[in-house]
């Protein structure tokens, strides 16, 4: 076992890490739409927000283990996670605005499953394909190591 997660450390890490973020995501948008009454997409913005600021903190010194040591190299890495970020962020309004404004899957109704309101089940279907594509820009480009940059 322990073989294993050596092995597959980042991995394992990327999913727990990233799994307390999508729980965090979650709550956050389930609140601020059903108790607080916001718009999806809106609700949405906010809470990246707040979970991009987790989720770069968990991902630089427990996923990725980055040894960027000067200010410069930490700052450069943020930018390039907000960037990435943004960039899956409108990947995600995209899959909200079609199923909640669209196909009217919105806040409010239980029309899949009667426990999720539609609005979240169809938040979650658009954070599987954000944690997908967040891994491997992170992998890829933002937390690169120093022998992968040459």
């Amino acid at each position: 076992m322990k073989e294993i997660y050596k092995k597959h450390r980042e991995v394992i890490s990327y999913l727990f890490w990233g799994g307390v973020a999508f729980l965090i995501s979650m709550l956050i948008f389930y609140l601020f739409t059903n108790k607080l009454g916001w718009k999806e997409w809106f609700a949405n913005v906010v809470d990246w927000i707040i979970v991009v600021i987790f989720a770069f903190f968990t991902n630089k010194w427990f996923v990725f283990r980055s040894k960027a040591g000067s200010m410069s190299a930490s700052g450069r890495e943020f930018i390039n996670f907000i960037i990435a970020r943004l960039v899956t962020l409108g990947l995600e309004e995209i899959i909200i605005i079609v199923g909640c404004n669209v196909l009217g899957y919105d806040a409010g109704s239980y029309r899949i499953l009667s426990l999720i309101d539609d609005g979240t089940i169809v938040k979650g279907i658009g954070q599987v394909f954000v944690i997908v594509s967040n891994y491997i820009l992170s992998k890829l480009w933002i937390f690169r190591k120093k022998k992968e940059l040459r």
